[in-house]
């Protein structure tokens, strides 16, 4: 495991899906991009568990969250007030009680990109020589520098399994993640395989049980998902990272005003790649909830399973929270960890 100290500079700035390790032995997941100055904004994903799955060099753990979905974040939460209730703090720009941990509280942090630079410079393992393979594909097959990209989940930490682990890789940047995503889409990459139409259908019955979605529109999810396949057998996933917000922690105050459905069109989609995923829309309709559905301009989730699923001149439907950004009524929230609403986002037309 990797046991350096954390990076001061990182801890400065945390990005999105880093990772660090409580003097507990708490494993967090950083989301986004706002933390307070003293706090990170963290899910936490795995906690030591004597039946854990996943090993460290003397310790066992468990993973927190069932599924990879904003929704399921709640139940980290109930356990870590019932365990750890310093690492829960109300967070007064978004107005919303989550995990917010210390920066005191933390014994190790793990950098993405770091840390894949070190896997391939020496890979220890099989695992760590096939992540190195499959970041030089497609590093050659898109166009994009190797030092673009990061490595995040159990092999970023070191508690990653031979037999069973996926390689979840990072990409920084628009412009790279574009590149990457035009290459994926274009296909003919030397042992990258995309999901078959079984896999691709079956994968569409688990979401649409999961979330109010019919088992048409999961499938047209599953049919745009460019950044899931297998790498000579290997499951993979690709996730775009903002290189940088303009926004600091305190710049803007949101709050939630109510739900509602809408409808609208699509008149930019360039940010959805990221998570939190953002549609830009207009000819906005509210179907259902408060007339100030009516003045959204945002659609924005936080939700992944809807990331980079809808284009310009496409009509959307959307069910979610409305929030106002410093008092105007500006956008629509889909994955709070406290749903005012079933939450999901669907393409019409």
């Amino acid at each position: 495991m990797n046991t350096s100290k954390p990076f001061a500079s990182r801890m400065e700035y945390p990005s999105d899906r880093d990772f660090f390790q409580t003097k507990e032995g708490l494993f967090f997941c950083v989301t986004g991009h706002l933390h307070p100055d003293d706090k990170i904004t963290a899910y936490l994903k795995y906690a030591p568990s004597k039946n854990g799955k996943w090993q460290g060099k003397n310790t066992s753990f468990a993973r927190q969250l069932e599924f990879y979905h904003a929704r399921n974040v709640a139940k980290t939460l109930e356990f870590l007030r019932k365990e750890y209730p310093d690492y829960i703090s109300h967070c007064p720009v978004r107005n919303f009680e989550f995990s917010l941990v210390p920066k005191g509280a933390l014994a190790h942090y793990y950098c993405p990109k770091k840390r894949l630079s070190t896997i391939m410079e020496n890979p220890e393992d099989p695992l760590e020589e096939e992540t190195c393979a499959l970041v030089r594909v497609l590093s050659s097959a898109a166009g994009v520098p190797e030092k673009s990209f990061g490595i995040t989940g159990s092999i970023l930490i070191g508690l990653h399994n031979l037999e069973w682990s996926d390689i979840d890789l990072l990409v920084y940047g628009k412009k790279n993640s574009q590149l990457v995503r035009q290459a994926l889409l274009k296909g003919g990459i030397k042992g990258i395989e995309t999901g078959d139409r079984d896999r691709l259908e079956n994968w569409a019955k688990r979401v649409s049980k999961r979330f109010p979605l019919s088992y048409d529109d999961a499938f047209n999810i599953a049919v745009k998902r460019w950044n899931y396949g297998f790498f000579k057998g290997r499951y993979f996933s690709i996730h775009p990272v903002r290189n940088q917000m303009d926004e600091k922690y305190g710049d803007h105050y949101y709050r939630n005003v109510g739900a509602a459905k809408i409808r609208g069109g699509v008149t930019r989609s360039d940010e959805s790649v990221f998570l939190p995923a953002v549609y830009e829309i207009d000819n906005v309709r509210c179907v259902k909830g408060s007339i100030r559905g009516s003045m959204i301009k945002q659609i924005v989730s936080f939700e992944g399973l809807f990331c980079d699923i809808a284009d310009p001149g496409q009509e959307i439907e959307a069910q979610g929270s409305i929030e106002t950004v410093d008092g105007l009524s500006q956008r629509l929230v889909i994955g709070t960890s406290g749903q005012a609403c079933p939450e999901y986002i669907k393409v019409l037309s």
